[in-house]
Parts: C-alpha cells; structure tokens; sequence
C-alpha cells in the first residue's frame, strides 16, 4: 500500500447519536409503533449524521469520524457488517431490530454493558458454522453521504479483537479470528477503493487483561492488516483504560497510528510509539469537567518526545456525555464555568491542536487520604428470615415486580407541566396518587404477592434521588444514550452529598394504605447513584459512594419508622463500576459491598431487605453480590437464557431470576415461563427462589405488562400446586 497522508491535528473517536433533542429516540419509537416507515426512519438517521458532521467542521475540528452513527448498537451493526446474523433471525420483517428488541415469536439476542460504563451493546453469537460474509453498505454510505457534503471522514469499526471477546462465546470465539480477518481484510480494501485516507477501528478489549492467547490475536490481527496490499491508514483506538502488555505488542505491528486513553490510562510505555502517529487522548470522554491545560499539554509534551506525529484527541467516543452545556441555562453559573459537554470538548481538542503545549509542568496532584469506613451490619440472615417469615407469610415463589410501572404520556406530560409552572404542585400530586392507585390494584387483581407502587413520580431511579439530595445539579437537556432509544439524563455530583429529608416515604406510605398485601419501598443504591452520576474528581470515588450510603441509611430508618416491611436498595451498577484490571478488583468489591451494607444497616429483622441487578453479566461477581446480604436479590435471567443460574449454588439467600425481558415488547407466553421457573428450580430450592421481571416495566405499556405478568402468575400458581401436592 503506499504511505497514507499525515493524519490531522485534532480529531475525536466518536460523536453522540441521539440528537441534541433526542430526535433518534422519537423517529425510533415512531417506526416501532408503525406511525413512520423504514425509509423515514433511515432518512432521519441520515440528517442527524449530517448535522453532527457539519457542526464538526463549523467547531475547527480537522478530522471527522463517520459511521459512529447507529440506529441501535455498533456492536450490533458490526454483527450485520460481518454477516454474522443468527439464521432465526433472517425471515424476519426487519432483522436488524428482531435481534435488538425480539418480536413476538422471537427472542432478542442478549444485551449486556459496555466494559464499565451505563451503555448496553447487543452480545452477538459467533459459532463454529457462523458464515461471515462482508457487507460493508454502511461505512462506504456514510463516507459517500459526508463527501456529498464536501467532507472527508474516517471510517470508525469496532475492532475485530474486540468483536469477537464481546460475542456469547467470549475467548473461546477467537477460533473464528481467521475468518472474521479476511472480512476486515475486504473492508479495508473496499475502502481503500473508495479513496479513504483513514480507517479507526476500535479495540477497547486490548485495556483489559487479555492474557496469552489475547495478545497473540492481537499480534495476528493487527500483522494481517497492517500487511494487507490495498488498504487506508490503520488507527487502532484502545479507550477506557491503559493498554499496558497490549501497547508493545500493537506498537510492533505495521499499523501506522495508536489512540491512547490518556485520562483513564497512564504514560508508561510511551518509548515504543518511535515511529508510530498517536493520537493522544488528553480530553475526557467520560466525564462533564472542563480539560485542567497544565495535564493535557505535560501528557502531549511526553508522547511527542517518542512519536513521530502526535495528534489531540479524546479518550473516548463522546458518546458518554450530552451535547452542549449552553443548552443548560438552569445551571448554577460557578457550576456551569466547571462543565464540558460534546461540543465543549471538541472545542478544547481543537484550541489543545492550535497551541504550542509549551508551559509549567502540572502541580503534582495530591491524594485525599480515604475515609475510614463506617460499620454497618445487620442481624443473622437466619434470624431475619424466620422474623420476615412470620411478618409477611408469603406462599412459595412469591411473585413481585422489579419497581416501575409503565410511564403514561398523561404522566410526563403533568411533569412537565409542574416544572414549567403551568401545573399546580398539588394537582400533580393527586395525579400520582391515582397513577399508584392503578399500579396497587392492577397488582392485586393479577395475584401478585409483594407489590410496588409504581415509581409514578419518579423520571428516573437516579435523577429522583439526586434532584433530592444536596451535592448534586440536575441538567434539562442533558441527554446520553443508554440503549437503543433508551436515555437518561446523569445528574453532576459536584459537592459533599446529605440528605435534608426524606424523599419516599410519602408515596410509600400512601401505596401501604391501599392495600393488605406489602408494598416495597423503593430505593436506588450508593454505588449506583455515583455510577449513574458524573462524579466530582476531587475525593476517591469510595469516600463519594460512602456519603450517598449516609443519605440512603437515613431513607432506609425513615421508611422502616413508617411501617413499609419490605425495602428494595437497587444495585445494578454494581458489576458495571468493576475495574478492567483483576489486580484492582477487589479493593473496588470490598469498598462497594461494604457501602451497600452500611446503606442497609439500619434495618430491623423483620424488615425484608431486597436489591435488584440487571444486564450486567452479575453472574461474575455473585460472591460479591451474596455479600451485599440482601434477603433477596432479583437478577436479570430472561433475556440472558438464565445463564445465572449455572453460578447460584452457593448463593445463601432469596434469588429471583427474571422470567420475563422487560426490554422487548414481546409478551412472554405461560410454557416459556413455566419453563424458565422449571430450570430455576433446578438451581435454587423452592423456598429461596423468588418469580419478577427482569427489570423494571417503565418502558413498556399496560396492555403489555398486565398480559406479561398474567401469564407469570398463572405459570407460578402451576408449579405452587405442584409443590403443595
């Protein structure tokens, strides 16, 4: 291949997708609910790409990426690029969205998180007979579609590497490298065609410990395609972490330029980059605080001293934080001075390039010595479960949901109305009351056994509790893509966390009045509140989760005190915050399950505690989770084909493995979930396994939850009578 041209001085490795008004949410939901087309869908996918790339260049920003758009997942894009579309799925309307979200004969594929961050990718399955064959529509459309526009972009594909650790299969799946190689090989090539000077592909898996056969297919992959006649110039971009083993072993292979995450990742090992363009990653992509100068140009000075061409960049893809902090004129003016969303990043990528990185070295960073940790333990698992027993006189298999109900248009409409002053707050209020009142007697008259009421005032399980909870700021426009047209908007912890009152135990005690049966309180947990946050960075992350646990105790007391017999702190977090590394695993896993139990504490015997985990591979970490000491522990199984359940037998306590996939709209029929139930029986004993949802039912509708948890009662009063007899 001949020499490609010098990369530009600045760039970032991705771009958020959504829309700066969550325009890809509404389109998505349009198609979905049959109001648009395919073509309609595809045409606002097209605008959005178009805006993003001209805003780019109207930024300064020198070089563009493309296809970093997605209408769901790029993981789930790479699986369609490759080919590697299961056979179920090919006689689908649209397979494409059948494996995302299921139809209602047919199953989603898994859905998992990102390393450790809150985006969820679709997994994909990579057999042995898994028949790769190249369609490469999408990056050459893109580049075609910017080029119309007088732009030229890079392509962006997740790496090969990471494509294949991320399948069902995990390492085992790297028996296919071969195959999935001579793929990228054509893609490459058909690019090159294309006159691309460039092409990124994304291989966060290297800031992982790969181990012997990892970085062995990383130095097969990266020979292979650094050797391949006809080709772009390779950038290979590692984030979310230190490449470590990995960067040597890249660095010895003929690709010509290496994205660094130097936010997350260190400087060590810099001196095998002579030769070689880095793109240095000096601006967060996880995080809203502005670039501290000082940081990023020591951290440029010390790469150009070995790189042959060193280029700013971000750590990241921007697709973790929200578009624009102008959009946020509610912020506290000291507080927004602080902040960078996207287009403030890029901003800072482009003024970085510009400069001369000359200056002062950095002042050397001082380390706040923890906090001690604060004890918190409860009474013997074996005394509260004979106390809860007599307290709640559940029959075997209790059914109970996760906690939310489906949001009603009527209902975000009332919020909004409340928060633009044209609703009056107890109007708002006796909204809500009747919106509990519907979820308690919908529950009631479908026979489960512990309730919810619901989560009608609540927009999100954590942005309730941070609008709160002192510490935090909310955002009104600060969107970020959890999946597919799923977002949230993550409050900014930016000072020390309290608690001025209590923030639940209004409407639990109003959900408790309506009926015999118990009711759960509803708490969202420390770790998770932090994980799901954008956390200030001048105190560890430990001694943060520890001040939100100090404010859940406190709710926890506080709804014991009203009556409530059950409370649920949820974790799903939990998993997702574990570090890349194994060496700095445990710490992390003491620190957090402590907090959870210091959060929990002040909880009686008879006061059942529960917490909830979903889509997050919690079967990793069960030891952990087993010592959060919860009585129950509802999981995510349904979606995952109960793959849990193979890592429960030394599990102590209630379990309950999700029957149900909340995150398609399928409804589950009763075989399916007799037989679910059936094979949880055959890891758990009758009286620890617990029948819910995998998750929360905020997003699907009544017709579709009352007819879901019909057919789960139905299939759980089957196997009671089984027991009985």
């Amino acid at each position: 291949m001949s020499t490609p041209p010098a990369f530009p001085a600045s760039t970032v490795l991705g771009y958020p997708r959504i829309g700066p008004r969550r325009e890809l949410k509404r389109a998505l939901e349009a198609y979905w609910d049959g109001r648009s087309t395919r073509e309609e869908l595809d045409l606002a996918g097209a605008e959005l790409r178009e805006r993003t790339w001209l805003r780019l260049a109207e930024l300064g920003l020198e070089a563009l990426p493309s296809n970093t758009f997605s209408l769901y997942d790029h993981v789930l894009d790479t699986a369609v690029l490759l080919g590697a579309v299961p056979k179920r799925y090919l006689d689908a309307a649209d397979p494409y969205f059948a494996m995302a979200r299921g139809t209602d004969g047919l199953a989603p594929l898994r859905m998992t998180k990102w390393f450790d961050t809150n985006y969820h990718y679709i997994v994909p399955e990579i057999g042995p007979d898994t028949a790769f064959a190249l369609d490469a529509a999408k990056p050459l459309g893109e580049v075609r579609q910017a080029r119309a526009l007088g732009l030229e972009t890079r392509p962006v594909v997740l790496g090969p590497v990471t494509f294949l650790l991320l399948s069902e299969r995990g390492a085992a799946a790297l028996d296919r490298l071969g195959d999935v190689l001579a793929c990228y090989e054509r893609l490459l090539a058909e690019l090159a065609a294309e006159g691309v000077a460039w092409v990124q592909l994304d291989e966060p898996a290297l800031v992982t410990d790969l181990g012997p056969a990892g970085l062995a297919a990383v130095r097969e992959a990266y020979e292979r395609l650094g050797g391949a006649a006809e080709r772009p110039g390779l950038l290979v971009a590692a984030p979310y972490g230190d490449l470590g083993e990995a960067l040597p072993v890249l660095a010895a292979t003929p690709v010509e330029a290496i994205g660094l995450d130097l936010v997350r990742g260190g400087l060590d090992g810099v001196a095998a980059l002579a030769g070689k363009t880095v793109v240095a990653g000096v601006v967060s992509g996880r995080d809203v605080w502005r670039t501290p100068p000082e940081r990023a140009a020591h951290a440029l000075r010390t790469v150009r001293a070995h790189a042959a061409h060193v280029v700013v960049g971000t750590s990241c893809s921007l697709l973790h934080v929200p578009y624009d902090v102008a959009a946020e004129p509610d912020l506290d003016p000291a507080l927004r001075a602080r902040l960078a969303f996207a287009e403030q990043k890029v901003a800072e990528v482009v003024e970085l390039a510009r400069s001369s990185w000359d200056g002062p070295e950095p002042a050397a960073a001082s380390v706040p010595l923890a906090a001690p940790v604060p004890a918190g333990e409860r009474a013997p698992y074996a005394v509260r479960a004979a106390a809860q027993a007599e307290r709640l006189g559940l029959p075997p298999l209790p059914v109970t949901t996760i906690g939310s109900f489906p949001q009603t248009g009527e209902l975000r409409a009332a919020r909004a109305a409340v928060a633009a002053g044209t609703l009056p707050e107890p109007e708002y209020d006796r909204l809500v009351e009747a919106e509990i009142e519907r979820a308690v007697r919908a529950q009631e008259r479908l026979g489960l056994d512990v309730l919810v009421h619901g989560e009608p005032e609540r927009n999100d399980m954590v942005q309730y509790f941070a609008e709160h909870l002192d510490g935090f700021a909310v955002t009104r426009n600060g969107w970020v893509q959890s999946y597919g047209s799923r977002c949230t908007r993550p409050p900014i912890l930016h000072g020390d966390v309290s608690r001025p009152g209590a923030i639940t135990v209004r409407w639990a005690r109003f959900a408790q009045s309506l009926t015999d049966r118990p009711v759960k309180g509803m708490l969202t947990g420390p770790v998770t509140i932090v994980a799901w946050s954008f956390v200030r960075d001048d105190l560890p992350l430990r001694d943060v989760v520890f001040q939100v646990a100090e404010a859940i105790r406190e709710e926890v007391s506080d709804l014991e005190a009203a009556g409530v017999p059950v409370i649920q702190v949820d974790e799903p977090a939990l998993r997702e915050l574990l570090p890349l590394r194994r060496a700095a695993q445990a710490d992390y896993l003491e620190w957090s399950v402590a907090a959870y139990r210091r959060a929990t504490s002040g909880a009686g015997p008879a006061t059942q505690i529960h917490t909830h985990l979903c889509y997050s591979d919690a079967d990793q970490i069960l030891a952990a989770i087993d010592g959060l000491d919860a009585d129950v522990t509802t999981v995510e199984s349904a979606r995952s084909g109960g793959r849990i359940l193979g890592a429960v037998g030394g599990f102590g306590r209630g379990l309950g493995p999700g029957v149900y996939d909340i995150h398609s709209p399928r409804v589950p029929g009763g075989e399916e979930v007799e037989r679910l139930l059936r094979e949880a029986l055959k890891a758990l004993p009758a009286g620890r396994l617990w029948v819910n949802p995998d998750c929360g039912l905020k997003t699907r509708t009544y017709a579709q939850v009352e007819a879901a948890l019909a057919n789960v009662v139905a299939a759980t009063r089957r196997l009671r009578e089984e027991l009985i007899a």
